[in-house]
This record gives C-alpha cells, structure tokens and sequence, in this order.
C-alpha cells in the first residue's frame, strides 16, 4: 500500500455540499413548500410557525426551519430579526411626524363618516394628523340622520362640521341631502365607492379587483362569497382589510382627496 499523502483529503469542489442558505421569513416573501406544492406569501411569523397566504386567499402554518424553496432554491427559514426602533418621519398620512407631541384639546368643529369602518380606516391613516390638529372623528348610523345631526350641531365659523359620504353620485339620494347641507360651516363630500373597503387597492389585500356584486345584495356579504372569504364581515374588515393598510399609499386617490378635504376646512379658522 503506497504511503498517505498530505493530498489524500482533498475534495473535488464539484462534490462538495453547499451550507443551504437562511433566509428570513419576511412578510410577503413567497416560499414554496415542495413537498405539498403549495406557494404562498408570507403573512405573518409567530415564534416557531410560518404563515403562507397563497392566491385563492388560503393560508397555511408550517414549522420554521429546512425544508422550503424560495426562487427555486431550498433554504432554511427563520423568524425575522427585531430591528431596533426608530423614531418615524412620517406619519401615516405623509405628513411630517411630530415626535413626542401631546394631542391638542379637541376643537368644536367634527368629522363624521358614514359607519364604524370608515372611522378606523381614517384613524389608522390620519389618526397623528388628527390628534395634532384637535379632530374628532364620529361615525354616522345613517347618511338618513345626517340632517338631524347637523341640526343639533348648529355649525358656525368656529364650529365647523365635515362629512363624509360613500357613494356620492349625482342624482343619488346622498346628493340630495349632501346639496341641502354643504354651506359656509358645513361641508359635504363623498368617495364614488359603494362601500369604505374599496378604497382599499385591491392588491393590498391580495386580489387583482374588487369583484362586481348585482345591486339588491349585500355588498359585503356578496365580496366575500366571491372571494372565498369568511362569512364574518367583521373578521374579514378588521384582519384581510385594515390589518394590510399601512400608509395613505394603500388607499385610492378619490379617498385620499376627499379626506385631506376635510380635515383642512374643519381646521381653518
């Protein structure tokens, strides 16, 4: 037997097993789970799970660890690392983020949206613009009892009144009582959407477009089933809707307008 060489050990690069990378599991990074086949984005990471979301709209836990593809490669997941926090910015709404600055006391003048998930959509969005300039704002129970509101409310040059409407077209009942209200301390505007999630971009929530519902069903109801969402319009508002709207760039325009609207004439003394 000839003697051992200091060469004997060496490895040929082509038949050495390359690490399998880390990659961490970041929101909306797509992984596939190649023994299932299923592709999906990721949603959120608990501390040993991985929730995937793929296109239908079904989510899916798996352990964090081997065992996924991402680009076509196998990795290991691992939960994303905490980055330390910094001061923001910019608020929500774009606007400069006013650090460590105490809400104003409350004006007299008020917004007033059509239902409860317009108001968190515009606190979530505008919530800092609002609390700096002292705006409350109160959901409606009806576009019907806005004349008795603005009645009782008794808008004047320091008390002004701003409203929201959905679906305010021309010709619509909402027109009419909008037409009747709107004068020099009170002001009606309207987004052309039938409901507050449609201001939503549909690819925030993951879909290509709102689906279209026959008029005579519930809008909200009819979405869902057409979406193959929960039937709990609750649940699907609160953690498919609101739950991804991060910034006023997940909004539409024709929102985004109407709203800035109003927070400037309730403000403007």
């Amino acid at each position: 037997m000839p003697p051992r060489s200091p060469y004997d050990n060496l490895v040929h690069p082509r038949t050495q097993k390359k690490p399998v990378p880390t990659v961490e599991a970041e929101k909306d990074l797509v992984v596939e789970d190649p023994s299932s086949g299923f592709v999906g984005a990721v949603v959120r990471c608990e501390k040993d799970v991985v929730h995937l979301e793929d296109r239908h709209g079904r989510v899916r836990g798996y352990p964090l660890g081997p065992g996924f593809w991402v680009d076509g490669r196998p990795v290991v997941l691992v939960r994303p690392k905490q980055a330390a926090p910094t001061a923001p910015t910019r608020s929500a709404s774009g606007s400069t983020y006013v650090a460590g600055a105490r809400a104003r006391v409350a004006r007299q003048g008020r917004i007033y949206v059509e239902g409860k998930h317009d108001a968190e959509l515009v606190e979530k969005v505008w919530g800092h613009d609002l609390r700096i300039e002292g705006v409350v704002v109160e959901p409606l129970h009806g576009v019907d009892d806005l004349p008795a509101i603005v009645k009782e409310f008794r808008p004047s040059p320091d008390r002004r009144l701003g409203v929201l409407v959905d679906h305010l077209v021309k010709g619509s009942k909402e027109s009419r009582i909008a037409e009747q209200i709107t004068g020099a301390h009170a002001l009606v505007v309207g987004h052309p959407f039938i409901d507050i999630w449609q201001a939503v971009k549909p690819s925030v929530v993951g879909i290509k477009a709102w689906p279209t519902v026959p008029k005579g069903e519930d809008w909200k109801t009819g979405v869902c089933s057409r979406l193959g969402w929960e039937d709990d319009t609750g649940y699907v508002w609160a953690q498919r809707i609101l739950a991804r709207v991060r910034t006023w760039t997940d909004l539409e325009p024709q929102l985004i307008g109407r709203v800035e609207e109003l927070i400037d004439f309730v403000t403007t003394d």
